[in-house]
């Protein structure tokens, strides 16, 4: 049984960074690629970062480039999104998530492409 635990949500004024934290337990950790999605209230649930088996990260969209960043620890079976420059509109529930298959080489941008997902952590960002 694959179990994610998210971790490092919190409250934090506009311009400021956090760091959050997913543990993963039940898989071999290196062997999977990794997601963050987030879900903002009354919205659908949107990619954010990914990162691949072998830490190549993947094309984030145009709102989090340049502030977020995916990076992936194996000893420690933990992936990490730091987030600098925090908007008001990146105040959601952020979720990781571990890919289905091992070695995948297709698509991380869907939430489809993902067999297991953590809790969420929420984040809000005030002005």
């Amino acid at each position: 049984q694959v179990t994610l635990v998210e971790s490092g949500g919190g409250l934090v004024q506009a311009g400021g960074s956090l760091r959050l934290s997913c543990a993963a337990s039940g898989r071999t950790f290196s062997m999977y690629g990794m997601g963050w999605f987030r879900q903002a209230p009354g919205k659908e649930r949107e990619f954010v970062a990914a990162i691949s088996w072998s830490g190549g990260r993947i094309n984030s969209p145009d709102s989090v480039k340049g502030r977020f960043t995916i990076s992936r620890d194996n000893a420690k079976n933990t992936v990490y999104l730091q987030m600098t420059s925090l908007k008001p509109e990146d105040t959601a529930v952020y979720y990781c998530a571990v890919k289905k298959e091992p070695y995948s080489i297709g698509s991380y941008y869907a939430q489809y492409d993902y067999d297991v997902w953590g809790q969420g952590t929420q984040v809000t960002v005030s002005s």
